[in-house]
Formats: structure tokens, sequence, C-alpha cells
């Protein structure tokens, strides 16, 4: 699938100053981009040749710090106590303002890539007590559905080939590698724990791989 620019503005948050990008693919889906430090690359030009040209000022600074980040309508807009969407996703642009170059690219896939509607439908099960990923199962929907082709034209945007990536998700480094984008460094993001939360990271951790601390998780929330 193909992705294309649409349009960019500066965003003033309660974080700092973004600059915004919007991409739309040939299905009209949008997705976005907040960037700090990341000016925008030729697009007449090869993406090679536009890193080649780097200045000696920007080859030599740290890998941009970047956070790929799938929409969470309940966590990130409504303050869910269910996951730590929006947790994440306000330490990571704390962190990148911090850090004076980098991007979160906002990804327009709710509830893992099943929609907001079905993510509802999952919710549900779980208050019945089924954990994330049985629900979404039980639904006849994958265990996550999203996809990360849209990372490499938003990255090549602002000339970005290499990242220090904010996830717990070993998925994501290994989608970004293979497809020729460095992660020079995982940089984990262990925010936004409580005990309505504590299961749901449980089975993100024990069930669908991701990288969160054991000890952690289980001795302060879990064995009570």
């Amino acid at each position: 699938m193909s992705y294309q620019f649409i349009t960019s503005a500066k965003l003033p948050t309660r974080h700092g100053k973004f600059d915004l990008h919007v991409f739309e693919n040939q299905d009209g889906q949008e997705h976005v981009m907040l960037t700090v430090g990341l000016p925008v690359v030729d697009q007449d030009i090869e993406l090679d040749a536009t890193l080649d040209k780097k200045d000696d000022e920007l080859s030599q600074r740290p890998a941009p710090l970047v956070r790929i980040h799938s929409e969470c309508l309940t966590g990130d807009a409504f303050s869910s106590l269910k996951c730590d969407c929006g947790p994440q996703l306000n330490t990571a642009m704390q962190a990148i303002q911090a850090s004076g170059c980098g991007a979160i690219l906002y990804l327009r896939q709710e509830g893992r890539g099943i929609g907001l509607t079905n993510k509802i439908r999952a919710y549900a099960l779980q208050d019945q007590g089924h954990d994330t990923l049985d629900a979404n199962l039980m639904l006849g929907l994958p265990a996550d559905a999203r996809i990360y082709d849209m990372c490499g034209p938003m990255l090549a945007h602002v000339g970005v080939d290499e990242v220090r990536l904010i996830t717990n998700n070993p998925d994501k480094v290994a989608y970004l590698t293979d497809h020729g984008i460095n992660v020079t460094e995982r940089v984990p993001s262990v925010v936004g724990v409580n005990d309505m939360n504590a299961e749901y990271l449980a089975t993100k951790r024990d069930r669908m791989g991701h990288l969160l601390d054991k000890e952690f998780y289980t001795e302060a929330h879990l064995n009570k």
C-alpha cells in the first residue's frame, strides 16, 4: 500500500511545540506524525542521496527518539485505566521534547487494528473475566491486526533512517529493522501501571511477547 504526504502545520501542546505532518493512503486512511528537530527532506530526491548530504551537525547527533503509537481513543483521549496507552503517549511526547529531536508516529489503527466497535466488544468480554488476547479471538478477530508499512514513508519524509525506539514490543523493532531502518536502541516504556491494567499488561508480557519486567509487575500488582 502506498502513502503520500498531505500537509503539515505547527502544533503547540502542553508538552511543547511539535510539527504535525498528515499522511494518507489510497483508501483515504490518515496517519499523523509529530516531530521535533527534524527538517523535511526534499521529496524529489532519492532518500539515500538526501541522507548522504546531511551536514556535519545532523550526522553527528544521536539517532532521533521515536515512538510508534497506535490510536487508542479510550486511553489517549478518555484516560482509561484499562491500558497504559495514554501515559505511554504523553511520556513519549515529553521525552522527545526533552531530547530535542524525535517523532511520534500516530497510526490510525484502533484496538490493535480491529477498530473501535470491536475493541469495545472485546472490552465487554474482558469485563466477564477474559484476557485481552482471548477476547479478540472469541470475536473471531486476530490478537493483533496492526501493520507498520506506513512507518517507512513517514520517517523518510524527515530523512530518518535510524532511530532510538520507545517500545516494549519486539515486533516493532523487528519490522523497522527488516525494512532498512536501524534501531540503535530500544527504550523501554514502563508507565501508567495500575491495579486496573496489571492483568492486561501481564497478558501482553506472557502471551504476546512484550518486554516487560516480570518481577516488577508480579510483585507490585498481581500477587496481593
